[in-house]
């Protein structure tokens, strides 16, 4: 047989824009998922689930000599908001993608995050103005040329800048009119898809994963899964694990679009009939090589926001988080490198536990508070870390690939507001296999956070000592804090020795001594305070607050590992 390349083209859009008209006058040749078959689809009129269905044509010369095919499995992905972890689902399988946008109406919510999903998963990109037969004749090519520079600018600071923008009409006169009504600029379309098409890189190597999206029994066959193998490859009689159902089956046969085949790879779209098993129980999910996917609880991952998301990510937020084929709510914990680091060169794709990392309230960006509060000195360009990382700990284990792509969003965002869901994406880096993992696992974890405390120096005993107040609670074990360095506001270093008495009061040894000048200060407030001891009725609190002179006060600074189970304090 000639050869046949298969590049999956991805149709994405808002609800209404014509996708699954548009992929039915593309293609020749229907999937068993294609074109709203599910019954619940056709009932809502619309798509509710990854449609598949393929388009045949000559091999263009870009892609090599010799007599071929080039296959161009379309994707119909659905357009309504809720269905947006579906799009997710589908986008990490697309090689080139189009965005279906009406024609008669522009740019639409759901349109812009199919566009922030493509910027995350995809590398190229064909503009599809669909319904132009709902504009007048007269002033149909003015009204294509407007939206035509419109989206232009749309794209111009995203990767996609620059690409192919095509008019059509995929189904002329809406899903009521005659099937005879030919559809207007298919035949356009698909030279322009031709042109974008290129060799995707496939890999037959590594571990078999599929992506499976339908699942149906033959009567004395057994039962078919359908989907894009993400990696690696299958042939006849091989073993496949179904993590979500923990059994392992062995492939009796495999078909790509009604034909039958032995062996397929990374990138090809096909069915896997194994011996039989209730279809039910695997509506989509994936298959692999047995033993190659891990189940986690927690996991730890490089991450970028999405600049179209408002607001801010802030630490312990709830997010629905994607990874791989799965949707489950998270927690997140963002950090970066110490900020010695901020600069330096982070190796893409590893997390390196021995290094520390700082704790942050926030994901840092030029629009978030944290830099807010720098921002006041203006002169004081913010200073940004060229990589930062998450915590993500699932309220229930998600089964993946390692190194797979993560996906952050608020799906509860009301569906109506014109505002994007989807907060960060990144990648996977290590997953915590362990349910006990807060104590097997995240102790490596070298995340700290800055403490400072300030109290305020009580009287002098001697040259070499005084007694501070105010730094600790009266209940505070002061044991735990003996040894640690603090810092006078005159500028003497000490070290805390020790309790003094039982109100919270401490003694710091002074080890180069008090300077005269300290020793003025301290025993004029003494004096002061003292006098004002006499007179019973006032407190030793009040006269504090009305000292004239400047009481001195004592810094205390450490740095403290989030996952510390001792809690140790640590002064560099």
């Amino acid at each position: 047989a000639p050869r046949v390349l298969n590049v999956n083209v991805g149709v994405l859009g808002h609800i209404d824009s014509g996708k699954t008209a548009l992929a039915r006058a593309l293609s020749t040749t229907g999937s068993t998922a294609a074109f709203d078959r599910a019954p619940q689809s056709r009932a809502r009129g619309i798509t509710l689930d990854l449609g598949f269905s393929c388009l045949r044509t000559a091999l263009p010369p870009q892609l090599g000599p010799g007599p071929g095919e080039l296959q161009f499995t379309l994707v119909d992905c659905p357009g309504h908001a809720s269905l947006i972890r579906t799009i997710i689902g589908g986008a990490q399988i697309i090689d080139l993608m189009m965005l279906v946008v009406d024609v008669t109406k522009g740019m639409q919510t759901q349109s812009a995050e199919c566009l922030v999903i493509g910027q995350i998963a995809c590398q190229k990109m064909v503009v599809v103005l669909n319904k132009i037969d709902l504009l007048p004749e007269g002033k149909r090519q003015s009204a294509i040329e407007k939206m035509t520079k419109k989206m232009q600018k749309t794209l111009e600071n995203t990767k996609f800048c620059g690409c192919p923008i095509v008019a059509v009409a995929a189904k002329p006169g809406g899903p009521e009119a005659p099937e005879h009504e030919n559809p207007l600029g298919v035949s356009e379309l698909i030279e322009v898809l031709k042109s974008q098409a290129y060799l995707p890189s496939r890999d037959p190597l590594g571990h078999f994963l599929m992506a499976v999206d339908h699942c149906f029994s033959i009567k004395g066959q057994g039962t078919v899964m359908t989907g894009t193998i993400l990696s690696g490859s299958v042939s006849l009689g091989d073993n496949v694990e179904i993590p979500a159902l923990k059994v392992t089956k062995k492939v009796k046969s495999m078909q790509m679009f009604h034909t039958p085949v032995t062996y397929a790879m990374q990138g090809d779209r096909v069915g896997i009939c194994v011996t039989q098993f209730d279809p039910k129980l695997l509506e989509r999910g994936l298959i692999c090589t047995p033993e190659s996917l891990h189940t986690i609880h927690a996991a730890i991952i490089s991450l970028k926001k999405i600049q179209y998301f408002r607001g801010a990510l802030q630490t312990k937020a709830k997010f629905h988080i994607t990874v791989g084929h799965e949707t489950v709510m998270g927690r997140v914990m963002f950090f970066s490198p110490a900020p010695a680091d901020f600069n330096e060169e982070i190796k893409e794709n590893v997390f390196d536990f021995e290094k520390d990392y700082l704790y942050q309230e926030e994901y840092l960006s030029k629009d978030s508070n944290s830099s807010d509060e720098n921002k006041e000195n203006d002169q004081a360009e913010v200073q940004l870390p060229r990589q930062q990382w998450a915590l993500l700990e699932f309220e229930k284990p998600v089964t993946c690939p390692k190194l797979c792509l993560v996906i952050g969003s608020k799906l509860d965002t009301d569906i109506h507001a014109n505002t994007c869901r989807l907060a960060f994406h990144g990648v996977l880096l290590q997953g915590m296999e362990d349910k006990n993992y807060m104590e097997t696992f995240l102790p490596k974890l070298k995340v700290y956070k800055l403490k400072h405390k300030e109290g305020q120096v009580e009287r002098v005993m001697d040259d070499y000592s005084v007694i501070g107040r105010s730094l600790f609670k009266k209940e505070t074990n002061i044991q735990i804090f003996v040894g640690l360095k603090v810092k006078l506001s005159t500028g003497e270093d000490g070290i805390i020795d020790g309790g003094f008495g039982q109100s919270g009061k401490f003694k710091i040894r002074i080890p180069d001594g008090l300077k005269p000048d300290t020793k003025m200060l301290l025993t004029v407030a003494s004096k002061k305070k003292s006098k004002a001891g006499k007179g019973d009725t006032t407190k030793e609190d009040e006269s504090s607050k009305n000292d004239s002179a400047q009481p001195v006060t004592i810094s205390l600074h450490f740095k403290r590992y989030v996952f510390d189970m001792q809690k140790k304090m640590i002064q560099s």
